[in-house]
């Protein structure tokens, strides 16, 4: 279970927004099996299982179906990826959630071949260990991460500051006034975040905000901290495993598909940079010189 366990760590968490509520998940699917984590903020549920679990559960809830537990799997890789993927793009599925004691059952439905088709999955409260792995440790690394490129941020800042007063010094005017601005000074711009930019930057809400916005620092984070990790254990690959992705789905599910199955869902990959609401800033024309274009440490 070695590489379930490692794939979905370095999966990125997706939103999935239910009648119910609203949950953030995050999934690893293969051939042998599949894990998968789900949160409402408040608890987090895991589920890991493997092919003869599969094999055994898609008997009981799709009798008029028969396939390898591997096709199953390929079509419920099909099914999860649209809508973890892209939530503005209805998928082929339907999710619904029920809690059983301290055990959630996230259910889907879809069709398949003209004929209903449903898969539960049964999550249990995580241990602290693996709400640690995949939520504490990533988020205090990501928090640092942050912080080191604040710093990086504020003494470019300063080093623009010289290089204007050096074009100031040499006779260099603004062409627009409107362009001006006051030196950088960090104390004072970290104390105005704190009163008027702090509430908002931190409103996790149903948890939508780090899903939609910082899913590739996430992964970063994690990758690094597996590449660390195996680097303690002698290892030299710090990448789990590849497979590759999943061809097609309705004939997949009545045979034995050939290719395995992709590390899936496919969470969010390509996200919007988060803007300011005043836009990219525009640098002031004091000369002619061409200037270096400006990039984050996670641009």
């Amino acid at each position: 279970m070695e590489e379930l366990e490692q794939g979905l760590l370095m999966q990125p968490w997706a939103w999935l927004p239910l009648a119910e509520n609203s949950l953030v998940v995050k999934a690893y699917i293969t051939k042998q099996g599949y894990a998968l984590l789900v949160s409402d903020l408040q608890q987090v549920w895991h589920e890991q299982v493997d092919a003869s679990v599969v094999s055994q559960r898609a008997k009981e809830l799709n009798k008029r179906l028969t396939a390898p537990p591997a096709a199953f799997l390929c079509h419920l890789d099909d099914l999860l990826r649209p809508l973890l993927k892209d939530t503005a793009c209805p998928g082929k599925a339907t999710f619904s959630c029920d809690r059983v004691d301290k055990a959630v059952i996230l259910r889907v439905q879809s069709e398949l071949s003209g004929l209903p088709f449903y898969w539960n999955f049964h999550c249990i409260l995580a241990n602290p260990s693996l709400v640690s792995q995949h939520l504490i440790r990533p988020l205090m690394g990501m928090s640092l991460a942050l912080q080191c490129q604040g710093r990086e941020l504020a003494t470019l800042l300063r080093m623009k500051d010289l290089e204007i007063q050096d074009y100031q010094e040499s006779g260099a005017v603004l062409s627009r006034d409107r362009l001006k601005t006051e030196p950088f000074e960090e104390n004072s711009f970290l104390e105005q975040f704190m009163v008027e930019k702090l509430p908002e930057a931190c409103h996790v809400g149903d948890g939508r905000p780090f899903v939609m916005h910082l899913q590739n620092l996430y992964v970063a984070v994690t990758r690094q901290e597996i590449q660390v990790r195996q680097e303690h254990q002698g290892t030299g690959d710090p990448q789990p495993s590849s497979s590759t992705s999943p061809q097609g789905t309705e004939n997949q599910l009545l045979s034995q598909p050939e290719e395995p199955v992709s590390s899936a869902p496919s969470l969010p990959v390509t996200e919007k940079d988060p803007t300011g609401p005043s836009g990219p800033v525009k640098r002031p024309q004091l000369s002619k010189v061409k200037r270096k274009k400006l990039r984050g440490l996670f641009s």
